[in-house]
């Protein structure tokens, strides 16, 4: 697995994570200056990931069928056209349509690019190689906050997305250049009765339940602690630094966690409930601290739950998966994923509308237990059975 072959897929992950975060962490901002709700705020950021809640299965089966090069490709170019056209459109209320678009041409690459690591990566070494994906992943939840808010400073909106539809050109080309062909797999027929045997299998059903879970944690973290901040009297620096914090720490765990558990010290089933507690322990924080002293700690458990879950969700998927349905796996996993991205900040959104966001905080570290509680609960019952 060259580098200069699998970077470009890195890239891909850094595209969909800086251009949905650097949007996302100044609709704050947006939704304030527009005397929006909170519950508007949770839609804006929903919008994103409801286009691939719908979308990403059926490119993910395209991808399997004539191979995830071209839809990678494709989504890629997607994304900078529907960057460009909100620059050409001039209008900032279109900023829902914006992302929408975007979340469509995201629901092709990134299954895609995610097959492509299982696909080029050696078995034994999925966690390293999912963990790495995060990271760049991570990198782009790091600097989209403070770059898309430095942006938005200097020409609003409309740099902003100038600068996202730039970058991803320049990862489709690179991509081009760089990833080579991988062909499709010869496929048994596959009637619906199997893929909903298989989608309901505890290999696939537990990974993507317990991703979700850390998705809606990771959403709510960078929406919803800069507004937690700023009711304790913390300023947009501050609490810019809090979410890039809690992206920062996400992606150094990764690596981490993958090599770990491909050296087999770290187990899935044990590091994603771990994971998931750590991530509402964060909340519960926030909840009941929400100034600096209270802020950064939060955001880096939050950040540090999330990161240790997802590599070891990602590689028990692709370990459970056979290689010619990867496509159709990751991008079923991807919608239960998108679900937590939209879930997470509509519940919490929702709850602190009717009560405080005290309220919709708390009630989000208590679904995060409860998660963690099943994982744990199964993994000990296999451990029995065993």
């Amino acid at each position: 697995m060259p580098d200069r072959a699998v970077l470009p897929l890195y890239g891909a992950g850094f595209v969909t994570a800086f251009g949905a975060h650097s949007i996302a962490a100044s609709l704050g901002g947006y939704t304030e200056s527009e005397h929006a709700s909170l519950l508007t705020l949770g839609i804006l950021l929903a919008v994103y990931d409801g286009a691939e809640v719908v979308l990403k299965p059926v490119f993910g089966t395209l991808a399997d069928r004539i191979g995830p090069r071209p839809v990678l490709l494709g989504g890629l170019v997607a994304f900078a056209l529907a960057s460009g056209a909100f620059v050409l459109a001039g209008d900032p209320a279109l900023v829902g349509v914006a992302r929408f678009a975007q979340g469509a041409a995201a629901a092709a690459f990134s299954p895609a690019a995610g097959a492509m690591v299982a696909r080029l990566a050696p078995t034994a070494r999925h966690g390293r190689a999912f963990g790495s994906y995060g990271a760049w992943k991570g990198l782009g939840y790091t600097l989209g906050p403070l770059l898309g808010g430095v942006l938005i400073a200097l020409g609003g909106f409309t740099l902003l997305f100038t600068t996202l539809a730039l970058v991803a050109a320049v990862v489709a080309g690179w991509a081009a250049l760089a990833v080579p062909a991988v062909p499709p797999l010869p496929r048994a027929r596959q009637t619906l009765l199997d893929l909903a045997r298989r989608l309901a299998h505890p290999g696939f059903l537990r990974p993507t339940l317990t991703l979700a879970a850390a998705t809606a944690a990771l959403a709510v973290g960078v929406g919803f602690l800069p507004v937690r901040g700023a009711t304790a009297g913390l300023g947009p620096l501050v609490t810019g630094i809090a979410v890039s914090l809690l992206a920062a720490a996400a992606a150094l765990v990764q690596p981490w966690a993958g090599r770990a558990r491909d050296a087999g010290r770290l187990p899935d089933r044990a590091g994603m409930a771990a994971g998931l507690l750590l991530a509402a322990a964060g909340f519960v924080v926030a909840a009941f601290a929400p100034g600096l002293f209270g802020i950064l700690p939060a955001a880096l458990a939050i950040g540090a739950g999330t990161g240790l879950v997802t590599p070891l969700g990602f590689a028990a998927l692709a370990a459970a998966t056979p290689p010619e349905r990867l496509g159709q796996t990751m991008g079923s996993a991807e919608v239960g994923r998108e679900l937590g991205d939209a879930g997470g900040p509509l519940l919490v959104g929702g709850i602190a509308v009717a009560t405080t966001i005290t309220g919709g905080l708390l009630a989000l570290a208590g679904l995060l237990a409860c998660a963690a509680a099943a994982v744990g609960t199964t993994s000990r019952a296999a451990r029995r059975s065993g």
